[in-house]
């Protein structure tokens, strides 16, 4: 791996990993063996493994998770316990507007199946063709759950609070009709996952229990940023339950079905994120990423989402879940919509002692350089439609000024089971009861119960040497972006038997995650985009396909850059350019008839 670079640790961040090159040849592992159930043998089994601790112990070793016990490379490596790496402001890093007097770059009135984008709504509101009251008038009844003939995109939500929606579209309509809005996201309505809390919600996280345990929990940080600017909270969204999967199947909610194919999954487990943005019901949402949970189901539903800097973004006063893995940020129909909606909600929380500590999100005018580095034996992993069409969109940026840089990383196999091991016992920490839960999530968790602290030591020296290494590669080839499809598969289908009682299948769930897990472990910012649509294997509709670029600590802003790069692709390099779902819901269209 070739580059100039400086290999020394800047000094505008804070916990920077010593760079470190870690050369260990790729290998190909044999694919995973996990048995896989649904209906009633996956009832049975998981009643079994709840109770019988050396069934555990046995499918906790056929899943691998031993692996790391034999590494020589982990002798002499620090276990590192928290992937936090702070960009540090400086002199001229003083806060912003984030949604006045905007230089947006707003697609085309008649690009090709383009999404409504907050600016839209905006125009609609300053031209006085609709208010705030309209739209929500439009969509209270595709949303609501508790209503008689209830419309099948309520699924993807949990909640919705009429009384809380309607005061705060009323309040942003008399602001606009004296001519005086907040901003940008005056009026727009967006929704959260529910694994936020929400003053005047109750919170499951995708299962039956209220985790609010009936109080009337403070707003998270995040959310109170959007709503300080006037968009309009809808409610809380769907999701896999405790986010421990990545389809979104959830018998105690309903399962969202994809809009591009109602025969696919729409991914997890922001999966209502992605749904109410990809059927045009709203054009952002707020969603989680613990293990590729705001990337997959944005790629799976042909959806722009960024996974940020670990830390970055604050929920307090409620604490994370899986306080090493995840982090939360935004799924938006438009790279506009995505970058507004993270700069508003990634703002620096003073009551949080790592997000406190970041520099404000400040738009770049364009990156320094434009290199996107490769690892082509990984690379070459994805199925042939995904590799080839992501293949393309490379061709695409490197006759467009970008740099196609080879690279190498270390021991990926065995990174993707110390990111499994650490996000399940995070989990298995929070939710050492079972009985409650769903049958897959009984035995993932019960499995995860048998990790050693040997084991999990383990898991964190191998995710210091891949933040050494990774540094490595950054210092070496400064602004690079790491490029990965954002699945090895085009989307999940829907098999029969599933959505009555979950399925339990870890040999597509690894293979699904093997590229998105690198940025949770290590705390890097990742980008999904869409580039391709391929042909489903049932159903009726193409199949959405995303490419990712994993960042340096804290470069979300190059990110945005390349975002745009991308959408341009999409728009206008790739034959036939974006697609809508054929069920998109034109919600400024319906409210304006």
């Amino acid at each position: 791996m070739s580059g100039r670079g400086d290999s020394a640790v800047p000094t505008n961040f804070i916990n920077y990993p010593t760079p470190k090159a870690h050369d260990v040849p790729f290998k190909t592992h044999a694919a995973p063996r996990n048995p896989v159930l649904k209906g009633l043998p996956l009832y049975y089994l998981s009643s079994v493994v709840a109770k019988v601790p050396p069934l555990q112990s046995l499918l906790w070793q056929n899943a691998g998770f031993s692996v790391l016990r034999g590494l020589k490379e982990l002798e002499n490596i620090e276990a590192r316990l928290d992937p936090t790496v702070i960009h540090a402001p400086g002199s001229s890093d003083e806060p912003i507007s984030y949604t006045n007097d905007l230089e947006l770059r707003v697609p085309p009135k008649n690009a090709p199946g383009r999404f409504h984008t907050i600016v839209d709504f905006h125009d609609a509101y300053k031209s006085g063709r609709l208010t705030p009251y309209d739209v929500i008038e439009i969509l209270l009844p595709l949303i609501c759950r508790d209503v008689e003939n209830r419309s099948p995109h309520a699924t993807a939500f949990v909640d919705t609070n009429v009384e809380l929606v309607t005061r705060a579209a009323e309040a942003s309509t008399r602001r606009w009709k004296k001519g005086k809005p907040l901003g940008i996201l005056d009026g727009v309505p967006f929704a959260v996952k529910d694994e936020i809390d929400v003053k005047g919600y109750k919170r499951y996280a995708g299962t039956k229990i209220d985790y609010t345990k009936g109080k009337d929990v403070e707003t998270s940080w995040c959310v109170r940023k959007l709503e300080e600017e006037g968009a309009v909270l809808l409610g809380k969204l769907n999701m896999h339950e405790l986010g421990l999967d990545t389809t979104n199947n959830n018998p105690n909610w309903g399962t969202p079905l994809n809009p591009y194919n109602q025969d696919y999954y729409c991914g997890g487990s922001s999966g209502g994120s992605a749904y109410a943005v990809a059927s045009g019901l709203i054009p952002f949402a707020l969603g989680s990423d613990g293990g590729g949970s705001i990337r997959i189901p944005a790629n799976y539903c042909g959806l722009y989402g960024l996974k940020p800097s670990h830390s970055r973004v604050s929920i307090a006063p409620l604490h994370q879940t899986d306080p090493s893995t995840t982090v939360q940020g935004p799924l938006g129909g438009n790279m506009t919509d995505l970058e507004v909606s993270y700069h508003v909600l990634a703002q620096p929380d003073p009551s949080h002692p790592f997000s406190r500590q970041f520099a404000p999100p400040r738009p770049i005018a364009a990156p320094q350089s434009k290199k996107l580095g490769v690892y082509k034996a990984w690379f070459d992993r994805a199925d042939p439609p995904v590799k080839d069409a992501c293949q393309a969109a490379l061709d695409y940026f490197a006759k467009s000024g970008y740099e196609i840089v080879e690279i190498t990383l270390p021991l990926l196999h065995e990174g993707q089971l110390a990111h499994a091991m650490t996000i399940l016992n995070e989990t298995l920490t929070a939710q050492p009861d079972v009985s409650q839960i769903t049958c897959p999530n009984k035995v993932l968790l019960k499995v995860a119960s048998q990790t050693t602290a040997r084991d999990l030591l383990l898991a964190q020296r191998l995710r210091h040497l891949l933040m050494q290494h990774l540094a490595h590669i950054f210092r070496t080839h400064p602004g690079l972006i790491i490029v990965t499809p954002t699945t090895p598969n085009a989307g999940w289908p829907i098999g029969n038997g599933e959505l009555a009682y979950g399925m339990s299948d870890g040999n597509t769930q690894v293979r699904n995650m093997e590229y998105v897990w690198l940025a949770n472990f290590t705390g890097l910012p990742c980008i999904q985009l869409p580039i391709a649509y391929v042909n489903s294997t049932q159903g009726k509709g193409k199949v959405p396909i995303g490419l990712s670029g994993n960042g340096e600590w804290a470069s979300e802003e190059e990110l945005i850059q390349f975002g745009y790069d991308a959408e341009r692709y999409l728009s206008e390099g790739y034959d036939g350019g974006r697609v809508r779902p054929e069920a998109w819901i034109d919600v400024l269209g319906m409210s304006a008839g």
